[in-house]
């Protein structure tokens, strides 16, 4: 069986209450609830949380919820740590139902950028060719190559973030930001993986180890998940693009709100 799992906390400081804050008029994690609850290929959903909001809204939309511990909900507790523990909940209540967890569809609650349809083409992808461990929503953002990235010297002065050097012969490179050919980002939109990706999560590639080694690109335009209140307006741009509106989803006979 595949599983999704969402996760989401209440202690947001760079945005607080992101994880409900109204888009479109519905609460942020409504789309991912969403893109869960319509993909054909999944057959239960879970929220891990300790946001009674996200309980209740879980609920609304089928959710089995997983109490995430204290330690895992504070700012140094990281994304892979939620995974973890939750897919442990999983594997035992799934396992007292006769059911073996075959994938899991990872998303976060402040991720809006995913629709049913790419995590059925996610799960249809990874059955073709069992040796890929993951299927992951990449978008295109060469403005941000790496390498264009500076930081700050004890000067106070921009230096490369990376050797120049890294990139090949240095006399080859320009500004021109597509020069390097397409500059992919894993958007968080979706991770669906396979339960080995987390069974061996220390095998996995940094910087988001759970998605193991051989990663599948899901490509779209326009995936981000929110922590910042200028993304917003992005967000809502992407939905509207997708199909949704203050009334209407792309789903059929979907709740509006």
């Amino acid at each position: 069986m595949i599983a999704a799992l969402l996760i989401g906390r209440k202690g947001s400081t760079g945005l607080p209450g992101k994880n409900v804050m109204p888009v479109l008029g519905r609460p942020l994690a409504a789309y991912p609830f969403l893109a869960a609850r319509h993909a054909r290929h999944v057959d239960a959903v879970y929220i891990s949380t300790d946001d009674e909001r996200l309980m209740a809204l879980g609920r609304e939309y089928g959710a089995e919820t997983i109490v995430r511990p204290p330690e895992l909900c504070t700012k140094a507790a990281l994304g892979e740590h939620a995974y973890l523990h939750a897919y442990g909940v999983i594997r035992e209540r799934e396992a007292a139902r006769g059911r073996e967890v075959e994938m899991l569809a990872l998303l976060m609650c402040n991720a809006p950028t995913v629709l049913a349809a790419t995590i059925d083409q996610g799960v249809e992808a990874l059955r073709a060719d069992p040796a890929l461990d993951s299927a992951v929503t990449v978008s295109s953002y060469n403005m941000w190559s790496p390498l264009r990235a500076r930081r700050e010297t004890a000067q106070g002065l921009l230096e490369p973030f990376v050797p120049f050097e890294a990139f090949g012969d240095p006399a080859t490179l320009n500004c021109d930001r597509d020069s390097q050919g397409d500059v992919w980002f894993a958007d968080m939109g979706l991770s669906l993986v396979r339960t080995r990706c987390l069974d061996h999560l220390e095998q996995g590639l940094l910087p988001q180890k759970w998605m193991g080694q051989k990663i599948h690109p899901l490509k779209q335009w326009g995936g981000c998940d929110i922590d910042y209140d200028w993304q917003v307006p992005g967000v809502e741009f992407w939905l509207r693009r997708h199909g949704f509106s203050e009334t209407e989803t792309p789903y059929a006979a979907a709740p509006t709100a």
